[in-house]
């Protein structure tokens, strides 16, 4: 019988290759020897040494990447958004980006290995998406439009497969020798029944639990103890034990270790599917936007894609469908509803000349509206755009970072205590299960996990209740937050003015006169007018004097409107009429709410002193700091900082980008000026300030749950090592309690949504 070629694992994807006598690198097929070449003409060989998993294999030429979405700036640079599937690890996306970096053209790159997504920034008339990705294709990472559904990976899947047909089988056939304790079986079974265990359990070991070993091992070489190395010598560990004892005729513990290995190997399948969630919530609220638009086309009303629109089109919307892309209403009343963008569940009131956004639904009425945003530069698409970048960034490493490896070096130690202490008092037979228990139960991975499930919980709150954030840092930074500044005008007021004294027949009679009008002043006395229910009736003969007002006919009656004292208009011959900018709807609610909360809340305007205390007044605030210039706002917010505080500025316009940058943290209003929100940590996406009390609370729970499940991971580890050390726990116990802890910070980090939920 001639003896079976050697075998050799594959270079780039790690599969099994027959070789008699490999001399240097052995390839499965040619298209990992492709993949191989590339990485080393990139001179990037030390993603071979550096890879905690091997690479995806390579499924063939890329195809459809010309069929990418592609947008061009102002001055010519291309920018494209897409996702890469089967990232496997770090090095993963260390060979991805400095792959594409090498390419001719391209600009800037960023790949999250926690979503796959990729952004390229590339001089379109060098290069183009096929010429940069297809080197990425070609390596085994899968290029896909951010629309498509993820891929799973199917290595991962087919050994977690295996891992579980050999531990059920495993299992059922270690249940009948356990009963044949008792009930009694011909040796010639039990010694059937324990060959077949080992033969299940061989491939379970040294195929499906790979991963661990070669993580475990990559960690050794660069110094680093991560979680694989003490779970893989609990691997080996019982795999040896159960050989020798198979061999020996004796009954071993291959039960515990297959299923051991599948319960691993499920953590890590729902850790993948756990990645991919992350941006189920951008992805939520840019599935809103609707699928046709109705363009105007001279006398037709054509249906279209939204992507065709063009910025000064004319759409039609009527009751019961959506807005199709930013605009302002040209003509039309109706009830829209923007409770996705606001956070309110009452319809807001829209009148000609309103601003309107994609996403809203006109529950009453019809409007015609003229395009001022399309495709990625409506607010809609801009917040979708935003939770994904907050999702993907970095989180910084903080302490729990650096006690996971000191915690791993302390699990070892107690093993080996464990091992020698069982091994002096019952021998080698009874030291290796409570050994094997303190490896596997000890879970190094949950401390740092504590930080970033916190994170993301408090991002996903904070974006439900219309608190979008650029970065978990600046949710962390909020928790800390002492003082809240406000900027006075598009803040704490409205932005515009408002009518708050008038009669009815002075109202409708200005309304009559003034519907034309796209000035503020006019659109609030028109506003109010429709508020109270007055027929408006149509105003003729408008003409203009200036310096004077405007003169118009109604109900045969010549009028002219003027300007009185400050705040008010005149209705000549019949009455005044008084408006002023107002506090928003939920201002002093929320404000009270803030000062609740510990927060000292200060008004930073630019506004004279007196209309100033008469806002702080009418919002509950104590601490006014007026006549105040944009670089005086920042100057008087890092001079807060110096004394201590940690400062919170709230602005919309544009000069409020120095204040935004100068504080800890800057939250911009959603409908302020774009460059703002550009200059900020985090934007309140709707009309009030509630939004910011929201994101509050978020940064606080987020907090109180990485300290809790600092502490829960901490005691659980000690107290379930203890246990494993002294026997009370065996290896398979141990298998199932492992993911007690990390399911614990999970838990932990649910917390944050219940806190919020509890408040409302």
């Amino acid at each position: 019988m001639s003896a079976l070629p050697a075998q050799s694992p594959c270079r780039h994807c790690g599969a099994a290759v027959e070789a008699d006598a490999p001399k240097g690198a052995v390839y499965c097929c040619s298209g990992c020897e492709l993949a191989a070449a590339i990485v080393d003409g990139a001179g990037l060989e030390a993603y071979y040494a550096g890879r905690s998993k091997p690479a995806p294999r390579p499924e063939g030429p890329a195809r459809g990447l010309d069929q990418l979405h592609v947008e061009t700036d102002a001055a010519g640079l291309c920018h494209a958004t897409l996702r890469l599937d089967g990232l496997r690890c770090a090095s993963c996306v260390w060979l991805t980006e400095r792959v594409i970096e090498g390419r001719p053209g391209v600009k800037a790159v960023q790949v999250s290995y926690a979503t796959g997504r990729t952004r390229l920034s590339f001089d379109g008339a060098v290069t183009d998406l096929t010429q940069i990705l297809s080197p990425v294709a070609a390596l085994g990472y899968r290029p896909q439009a951010l629309s498509s559904a993820p891929v799973a990976d199917r290595d991962l899947l087919i050994r977690l497969g295996v891992a579980i047909f050999a531990a059920t089988n495993v299992m059922m056939l270690s249940v009948s020798v356990y009963l044949g304790w008792w009930q009694g079986m011909e040796e010639r079974f039990a010694t059937l029944f324990r060959w077949a265990t080992l033969a299940l359990a061989t491939p379970a070991t040294l195929w499906s639990a790979t991963s661990f070993f070669r993580a475990a091992w990559v960690g050794v070489r660069h110094k680093s103890l991560s979680m694989d190395l003490p779970v893989s010598i609990g691997v080996a560990l019982l795999y040896g034990h159960g050989l020798l004892a198979t061999f020996a005729g004796q009954d071993g513990y291959l039960d515990s270790l297959t299923m051991l290995i599948a319960l691993l190997l499920a953590g890590r399948v729902l850790e993948q599917r756990g990645r991919q969630g992350a941006l189920a919530a951008a992805q939520a609220l840019a599935a809103t936007a609707p699928r046709v638009a109705r363009r105007i086309e001279g006398d037709r009303i054509v249906d279209i894609d939204p992507k065709d629109l063009d910025v000064g089109d004319l759409i039609e919307v009527a009751a019961g469908e959506e807005l199709s892309a930013d605009a302002v209403v040209v003509s039309g009343t109706a009830s829209v509803a923007m409770a996705l963008l606001t956070g309110e569940s009452e319809p807001v009131a829209v009148l000609p000349e309103s601003a309107v956004v994609a996403g809203a639904l006109v529950q009453e009425g019809a409007l015609r509206c003229r395009v001022t945003a399309v495709g990625g530069e409506t607010l809609l698409q801009r917040l979708a755009r935003g939770l994904a970048e907050a999702t993907d960034r970095h989180v910084e490493p903080g302490p729990i970072d650096r006690i996971a490896p000191l915690f791993t070096a302390g699990t070892l130690l107690a093993a080996a205590g464990t091992f020698v202490g069982w091994w002096l008092h019952g021998g080698l037979a009874a030291a290796i299960p409570p050994t094997v228990a303190v490896l596997v139960v000890a879970c190094p991975c949950a401390l740092a996990l504590a930080q970033p499930l916190a994170v993301a919980a408090g991002l996903g709150a904070s974006a439900r209740r219309g608190l979008l954030f650029r970065s978990g840092d600046a949710l962390r930074a909020l928790a800390q937050i002492d003082t809240v500044a406000l900027d006075k005008t598009g803040t704490a007021t409205g932005g515009r003015p408002v009518v708050v004294l008038a009669d009815d027949a002075t109202l409708r009679i200005a309304a009559g006169i003034e519907r034309g009008s796209i000035h503020p002043i006019a659109r609030a006395i028109v506003e109010e007018a429709s508020r109270r229910g007055l027929p408006i009736p149509m105003g003729r003969l408008l003409q203009e004097v200036p310096g004077v007002g405007i003169t118009g006919e109604v109900d045969g009656t010549v009028y002219t409107i003027a300007r009185g004292g400050p705040g008010t208009v005149e209705v000549r011959g019949v009455g005044t009429i008084t408006l002023r900018d107002t506090l928003r709807q939920d201002a002093a609610a929320t404000i009270a709410d803030l000062r609740a909360a510990g927060a000292r809340v200060v008004l930073l305007t630019g506004d004279h002193g007196d209309v100033a205390r008469r806002v702080a007044w009418s919002a509950g605030i104590d601490h006014v700091v007026a006549d105040q210039r944009p670089d005086d706002k920042a100057r008087w917010i890092a001079a807060a900082r110096a004394e201590g505080h940690r400062v919170l500025f709230v602005g919309d316009g544009l000069n409020d980008g120095p204040a935004l940058r100068a504080a800890d943290v800057g939250l911009a209003m959603g409908s302020g000026a774009p460059s703002t929100m550009m200059a900020a940590d985090a934007v309140v996406a709707g009309e009030g300030l509630g939004p910011i009390l929201s994101g509050l609370r978020a940064a606080r729970a987020a907090e109180r749950a990485i300290r809790g499940n600092l502490r829960r991971s901490v005691i659980y580890n000690i107290l379930a090592v203890c246990a494993a050390a002294a026997g009370l726990i065996n290896p398979l116990v141990a298998a199932v309690l492992m993911p007690l802890s990390s399911g614990l910070v999970i838990w932990g980090a649910l917390g944050v949504e219940r806190a919020l939920s509890e408040k409302r």
